[in-house]
């Protein structure tokens, strides 16, 4: 009975982590659009932790600060922003590129955040920070065999640009036959390679390339730190939009998707075991992976999402005119519906898949 409780109890943290992690994300995209619409002058009539019914509310000024039950999100409600106001101070009396900046610099936030985490997790990591250059490889290698060499240092993948080693595993990953064209550089000389093999193995029906190699290592220090900071970022971010290509195309169906609840479960599952082994580089990397992905996701060019109002924005900017707030009105409603949908279908997923894995 004991154990139970102890492991009932090691769970209930780990999500409590998770949820608190969650909270700091909305926080800071929130405060993102707060600082840049106080910065223009914008009257804030809310600013709001979570959806659904306020549990605490309080009136500071002109604005209301709220935390409300549902931790799916946050918002911060300015004038004039889904509406016409009078206001002289309203959001839709700004001008275009302020406007702009208030929109992004949630998602901007976000990705400053991750970036943070990052170099974070480079620097206090105990181990060595890869490279894209091969230092050797397993015996009987395949991929030597077909032109690979000790040495070479990758610059693209099927034409994708290797950013950081961490495009080596994304890229190569999304190969259905292990078969690969490579621009390396050899000798301070750039060399294509093409039809490179790699065995392969199936595991679950998921066709599994079989890394051959071993890339060279570096003991960070603040030069590679830095630069693998940013360079490390941006194939995550990149990660996201191909991912969502692949959505898109078929490669990857949509129960492959997860939401919050499959999110706060991989946090939690992550959490546990970095606690067991007082090594917490993966937490670290898990949550910058999820708060750049946000950050990427808030700026897709969708419906009541800040890249839709961005969309609007733009087509404002290039009209030299306001465009109807009664039909963006329409147009971000029936996106908001659609996400909620989305959510829905997500979160049951979710649902089936950690009932199914425990």
């Amino acid at each position: 009975m004991a154990i139970t409780a102890s492991a009932v109890f090691s769970k209930i943290w780990t999500i409590a982590v998770a949820i608190l992690f969650f909270g700091v994300i909305i926080i800071i995209h929130e405060f993102g659009h707060f600082i840049t619409a106080k910065l223009f002058d914008v009257k804030i009539n809310e600013f709001s932790i979570g959806m659904g019914p306020a549990v605490f509310k309080r009136q500071k000024g002109e604005t209301q600060y709220s935390i409300r039950a549902l931790p799916i999100g946050g918002y911060v409600s300015m004038e004039g922003e889904d509406e016409d106001s009078d206001d002289e101070r309203a959001f839709n009396n700004k001008k275009v590129w302020q406007k702009i900046i208030i929109v992004i610099a949630g998602a901007t936030m976000n990705l400053i955040l991750g970036l943070v985490i990052m170099a974070i997790t480079l620097s206090t990591s105990s181990e060595l920070i890869g490279t894209n250059t091969i230092k050797e490889f397993y015996p009987d290698a395949v991929s030597e065999q077909y032109g690979l060499q000790a040495g070479d240092k990758f610059i693209k993948i099927d034409g994708h640009r290797v950013l950081s080693e961490r495009d080596l595993s994304f890229l190569m990953a999304r190969s259905k036959d292990g078969v690969f064209d490579f621009t390396v550089e050899r000798n301070g000389e750039k060399v294509e390679l093409e039809d490179v093999k790699f065995d392969t193995r199936e595991v679950d029906g998921i066709t599994l390339i079989v890394y051959d190699f071993i890339i060279i290592g570096e003991k960070a220090n603040f030069k590679n730190v830095f630069v693998n900071s940013f360079t490390q970022s941006a194939s995550i971010v990149r990660t996201v939009w191909l991912s969502l290509f692949d959505i898109i195309t078929g490669r990857y169906g949509m129960s492959e998707l997860a939401g919050p609840v499959g999110t706060v479960d991989i946090i939690a599952d992550v959490t546990q075991e970095a606690a067991k082994q007082h090594n917490f580089d993966n937490l670290l990397f898990i949550m910058a992976l999820i708060t750049i992905n946000i950050g990427v996701a808030n700026l897709l060019p969708l419906p009541a999402l800040d890249g839709g109002r961005l969309i609007f924005l733009i087509l404002e900017g290039i009209r030299r005119k306001k465009i109807n707030p009664k039909y963006e009105g329409y147009v971000h409603a029936a996106g908001f519906a659609l996400l909620i949908l989305l959510m829905l279908f997500v979160t049951y997923n979710d649902i089936v898949r950690i009932i199914q894995q425990h």
